[in-house]
């Protein structure tokens, strides 16, 4: 019996076998979904900001880069800006 089942689903065509259909269903799933996000991407388009925002939050409240430039001076020099270092010694008088 079992060799009799095997040969009728040789003969069948290749779209006949449900397996092959779950096989194609995902690659299809993946291409239909690409177009419908490229359907809402160029649908609904970013607008363009003139001023990132926390450059204008930062403007707002006073913010500099100035720390983070003496930083990264410090660190590439390994010298301290001026108005770190410490005074110096003013010679005493007798």
């Amino acid at each position: 019996m079992n060799n009799v089942s095997s040969v009728q689903q040789e003969g069948q065509p290749w779209w006949r076998f449900g397996l092959v259909w779950m096989v194609i269903a995902g690659p299809a799933v993946v291409v239909v979904a690409g177009f419908i996000t490229l359907y809402i991407a160029v649908a609904n388009p970013d607008p363009v900001l003139n001023v990132t925002p926390r450059t204008a939050m930062q403007e707002r409240q006073g913010i500099t880069h100035v720390p983070a430039m003496q930083g990264r001076n410090h660190a590439a020099t390994g010298e301290l800006p001026a108005a770190l270092q410490a005074p110096a010694a003013e010679p005493t008088k007798p």
